[in-house]
C-alpha cells in the first residue's frame, strides 16, 4: 500500500482504492485522514471518503450513523498522530538528572504541540472538531457525585495510565506532570490541575497560530511566542535549582 509521510516523520497509509472484506470499517477512516489532512474537517463527508475507499456511498452507513460519526472517528486517528509526535519529542530528552530530565520533557511535549498544529493543520482542527461517535457534538453535562465504588476504579485507572499513556494527549500531559513531582522538579502541591493551565496555554497559542490573529506572525515570532509561552509554563510550574554556593 502506497504511503505518505506525517507530521511525525513515519509513514501514514495512503487511502486505500478497494478494500479487503472486512476492512471497509479502516478504509473508511484512512480516507477520512487523508481528506482531514488536505481540507480539515469540513472535507470529512462520507461520500468522498466512500469515492477514495472505492464502495458505494450507502456502504459506508453501515459503519457509521453520519458524516460526523466519521470525523469523530478520523478525528480520534489525528489525536492520535499528534500524541506519538509528542512521545518522540519526549523520549529524545534524555539528560542524566531526573529534574532536568522531566522538565526538559515538558517543553518537548509541549513543542511538539505546536509544531504538529503548524505543520499539520488539517489534522489539528479535526482532532479538536469536537465531533464524537453517533454524530453527537461534545457537551459539558453535570458530573454523578463520586461514589466509593467509582473513586477505586479511578484510581485505578489512574495508576494504569501513568504506566503507560497511550497516544492520547492529555493523559501523556498528566504523566510529564507526575514526572516532574516524582522528580523534585515541581512541589506536590502545585500539580492538582496543573495540567489545564499548561493544556490551556499551549493549545491557545497553537490555535491562535493556526486559525487567530497570530497566523500571520514570521517564523522568527513563531519561535518567539513558542518560547515564550513554554518558558511561562514551565516557570509557573517548575521548582528553580537553588542557588550556588
Amino acid at each position: 500500500m502506497e504511503s505518505v509521510e506525517t507530521a511525525t516523520g513515519t509513514a501514514e497509509p495512503a487511502p486505500r482504492r478497494g478494500y479487503h472484506h472486512g476492512g471497509l470499517r479502516e478504509a473508511l477512516i484512512e480516507a477520512g485522514v487523508a481528506l482531514a489532512r488536505t481540507g480539515g474537517p469540513d472535507a470529512v463527508v462520507l461520500r468522498a471518503a466512500s469515492r477514495a475507499a472505492g464502495v458505494s456511498h450507502n456502504a459506508a452507513y453501515r459503519h457509521f450513523a453520519d458524516h460526523e460519526d466519521l470525523i469523530a472517528a478520523v478525528g480520534e486517528r489525528c489525536m492520535h498522530h499528534l500524541g506519538r509526535l509528542m512521545l518522540e519529542r519526549a523520549a529524545r530528552a534524555t539528560a542524566p538528572d531526573p529534574a532536568t530530565r522531566a522538565a526538559d520533557r515538558l517543553e518537548a511535549i509541549g513543542r511538539a504541540y505546536v509544531d504538529f498544529a503548524l505543520t499539520e493543520p488539517g489534522w489539528f482542527r479535526t482532532a479538536f472538531s469536537g465531533a464524537s461517535p453517533g454524530g453527537k457534538r461534545l457537551c459539558a453535562t453535570e458530573p454523578e457525585p463520586p461514589t466509593a465504588e467509582s473513586t477505586e476504579v479511578a484510581e485505578a485507572a489512574d495508576r494504569d495510565v501513568r504506566a503507560d499513556p497511550g497516544t492520547d494527549p492529555y493523559l501523556i500531559l498528566g504523566a510529564a506532570l507526575d514526572d516532574l513531582v516524582e522528580a523534585g522538579a515541581m512541589p506536590a502541591e502545585h500539580r492538582p490541575g496543573a495540567q489545564y493551565a499548561a493544556w490551556s496555554a499551549v493549545h491557545g497559542l497553537s490555535a491562535l497560530l493556526v486559525d487567530g490573529p497570530l497566523r500571520t506572525l514570521p517564523p522568527a515570532e513563531v519561535e518567539s511566542a513558542t518560547h515564550t509561552v513554554l518558558a511561562v509554563v514551565g516557570r509557573g510550574l517548575v521548582t528553580p535549582p537553588p542557588p550556588a554556593g
